[in-house]
């Protein structure tokens, strides 16, 4: 018996490993105490399907809490219009709005020494994974902080020398040498200049009027003296130091979470500015700095905090031209939205609608009630997921989550300010998981390209609402470089029952699908 047991174990394996070989994209799935993640490792890791297209046929493309992820069918169109269904979406691709800009997330110092504590082959598996065009899920966008945040394991600037005005003594940190190798990777594995854009949360101790980096503090002084000056050119210093490591930047946020500098006793980096300390900076110093030196095609954006600051915020620097000329975008959290309309978004893009909204951080584990690392939480898939639709929805052009990478306590945070990430290391092993989160994002990054186009798509639930949630885009032939221009459209379903849903395309057809409870669905396919 005990041969015939281990004669047994030796072709099952020998099977699975064939299996392996031959199909090595599936997730080594790990079931965890609040859900599951995928095993990855410097030898295997999962990859993200890519699809085969025709003109009739939808590809499906499906994760769910009790599905797995990425699971891939097909549908195909017919012209009689199902009964029945208890949802409907209807796509008109002739009503069009804003561009994609793309999907990220950000190279926080925290990151990066989880990813540089795995091997080199894992290492460069966490990078392929989000960055990759061909088996990642496609992220073209990446913050960068401008030296430390509460994600570093300590604070420092980038000049500590009190009253060096002329910033003789600025060097960037050992902290940015380990990232921009990772950051040149990233670029190399997306076929593209990644989007890179800045964000500082605090300037130099010596600079500010409580003399801490953390804390309730601004700039000493006021917009156009010697101080404000100084810290402008901190940013075109920034700059050039990583352009002479080949790294060009695409935009710059004035600065993160201005109102956190105005909290008594806050725990980390931060410094205030008031929308009209913010008007000023940008007009009298910022704005004519970055020109002066070269740097007028960056993307400069405003506010970089929540959504309930709009549309205030940004009348108040935008309705100034001498500021507004120097401005491109309107930055955005997502941590209060629960308590903020998207019709601010509306309203912001209603006003200025030359300018882009930027979805700029968000990540779960970050409130007191449940805080830190779920590992393998779907609930947090889907506010993700749900936070995407509702931004893209109204005007946003891209959504960039925070750290790229976090260890098993959600760190190392030198304020103990423990979150959660998409992936999460655990370096003892030199193993990383991707969560459900990862697989969320990769719903949208991984099949609707940068240039893609939001077009209308209305859902309609009948007498009941069973709680959809829906967007769509059109990718142009140019884009994608396939022979047709190219539907996407991506539903989330929350609740705890499946869904009977009919997309209808009239320049295609029907299709019917059934979207199973808690999960995410992308059908993507080729117009006429």
């Amino acid at each position: 018996m005990t041969s015939l047991r281990t004669l047994f174990l030796f072709c099952y394996c020998g099977i699975l490993w064939q299996c392996l070989q031959t199909n090595a994209t599936g997730c080594a799935k790990l079931t965890t105490k609040d859900g599951f993640v995928c095993v990855c490792n410097a030898s295997y890791c999962d990859t993200v399907p890519r699809l085969s297209h025709s003109v009739g046929v939808a590809s499906v493309i499906e994760s769910g809490e009790s599905l797995g992820v990425m699971q891939v069918s097909q549908a195909t169109f017919n012209q009689s219009m199902p009964s029945g269904a208890q949802a409907t979406i209807r796509i008109n691709s002739s009503v069009q709005y804003q561009e994609l800009l793309g999907f990220g997330g950000a190279f926080t110092d925290a990151a990066v020494l989880n990813i540089l504590s795995l091997s080199d082959d894992a290492r460069t598996r966490v990078v392929e994974s989000y960055y990759s065009n061909t088996v990642g899920i496609g992220y073209t966008v990446g913050r960068v902080p401008m030296a430390s945040c509460d994600f570093s394991t300590h604070e420092y600037s980038y000049d500590d020398s009190p009253g060096d005005f002329d910033l003789v003594n600025f060097t960037l940190a050992a902290e940015d040498h380990l990232k921009i190798p990772l950051i040149a990777l990233a670029n190399k594995m997306a076929g593209r200049h990644v989007k890179l854009f800045g964000s500082p949360w605090s300037a130099p101790a010596w600079m500010k009027t409580n003399d801490n980096m953390s804390g309730r503090g601004s700039l000493k002084g006021s917009a156009g003296d010697k101080n404000h000056k100084t810290w402008a050119t901190y940013f075109v210093r920034f700059l050039e130091e990583y352009g002479k490591n080949n790294l060009t930047f695409w935009g710059l946020t004035v600065q993160n979470e201005p109102f956190d500098g105005a909290i008594p006793d806050f725990p980390f980096q931060a410094m205030h500015f008031s929308a009209e300390m913010e008007r000023d900076f940008v007009k009298m110093d910022l704005g004519p700095t970055l020109h002066a030196h070269g740097y007028g095609d960056i993307q400069l954006m405003i506010l970089d905090d929540q959504r309930v600051f709009l549309p205030g915020f940004a009348k108040t620097v935008l309705s100034d031209p001498e500021a507004a000329k120097y401005v491109s975008g309107v930055a955005i959290h997502w941590y209060l939205d629960a308590v903020a309309s998207s019709s601010d978004l509306d309203k912001t893009h209603e006003s200025f609608p030359n300018l882009f909204i930027l979805a700029s951080e968000a990540c779960d584990g970050s409130s007191p009630l449940s805080r830190g690392v779920h590992l393998g939480s779907w609930s947090r898939a889907e506010d993700y997921a749900h936070d995407i639709i509702s931004d893209l929805n109204h005007w946003v052009v891209g959504w960039t989550d925070w750290n790229i990478a976090l260890n098993m306590s959600g760190g190392p945070n030198w304020a103990h300010n423990y979150v959660d990430s998409p992936i999460i290391v655990e370096h003892s092993k030199d193993e990383f998981y991707k969560q459900p989160m990862y697989y969320a994002l990769g719903h949208f990054s991984a099949f609707i390209l940068p240039g893609s186009v939001r077009v209308n798509s209305e859902l309609s639930e009948g007498f009941f609402e069973f709680g959809l949630n829906t967007v769509s885009f059109l990718t142009p032939k140019a884009i994608s470089g396939l022979a047709n221009d190219m539907i996407t459209t991506v539903v989330l379903n929350k609740h705890g029952s499946s869904q009977s849903l009919v997309l209808h395309d009239p320049r295609v057809g029907n299709i019917e699908h059934v979207v199973a409870a808690h999960s995410i669905v992308t059908i993507q396919y080729l117009l006429p």
